[in-house]
């Protein structure tokens, strides 16, 4: 096992003109909650994407667990994207049955006790769910796989605040010590408590790479002032 979980080097990523991720230098250890920060556009969901073997690096290195994506890494993610992609007319027991048979890491009797926390029945259709609903729904099934990293993009954009608080309880509560999870948000004041370390990208490049207790001593300020201060001296 490697002690880093994440490791890049010169990562860079291009779209026509535009460096989406540009020379990115990152190691990850394991038993982190990390904040991917940054405000839109800075690359955050690309490199998201990149860990999870959807995209391919214009250039540079990329390990997940000493591999770069591909077959052995897919087993070890499991990957919460911006937007749902499950098909409206499915209901809960569909989306159970369907993680099951995908992935063998998946956690039955653990899924279907987060859905009875959040009064969620077997037979409910997503079509018939709030958006607060259909984002709990969705990550109860990602927190259910004993997965080694998490990928989550945006889990708590767009939803009320006591859907936030279950989101980010469910966070802390479902993954285990040698698990990381990396989340992405650019609603900093909502994830600070949470956080072991944090990076700030822009324009696709680390503006900085921290443990949130190393930035608080060191600035003397909370996480999401720093992060308002670095954003605008770096425009």
């Amino acid at each position: 096992m490697n002690s880093d979980l994440i490791n890049c080097r010169n990562l860079t990523k291009i779209y026509g003109a535009k460096k989406a991720l540009d020379h990115v230098d990152l190691s990850v250890g394991r038993g982190r909650i990390v904040g991917l920060l940054g405000p839109n556009g800075s690359g955050k969901t690309t490199f998201i994407k990149l860990l999870c073997g959807l995209l391919q690096p214009t250039f540079g290195s990329l390990e997940v667990d000493g591999h770069a994506p591909g077959i052995h890494t897919k087993s070890l993610i499991s990957y919460l994207p911006d937007r749902m992609y499950f098909a409206d007319w499915m209901k809960i027991s569909d989306l159970t049955e369907f993680f099951a048979d995908f992935y063998a890491d998946f956690d039955q009797t653990k899924a279907k006790e987060m859905f009875a926390a959040l009064g969620i029945g077997s037979q409910d259709r997503i079509k018939t769910m709030s958006k607060g609903t259909k984002e709990k729904a969705q990550l109860a099934l990602i927190m259910s796989r004993k997965a080694e990293l998490y990928l989550l993009d945006e889990p708590i954009g767009g939803v009320d605040p006591a859907a936030r608080d279950f989101i980010l309880n469910t966070i802390l509560n479902n993954y285990s010590e040698n698990s990381t999870v990396l989340l992405s948000t650019h609603l900093i004041s909502d994830i600070e408590e949470v956080l072991d370390e944090v990076i700030f990208l822009k324009n696709g490049r680390v503006l900085c790479h921290d443990t949130v207790e190393s930035i608080r001593e060191k600035e003397g300020k909370p996480l999401d002032q720093f992060f308002r201060e670095i954003f605008v001296y770096s425009a």
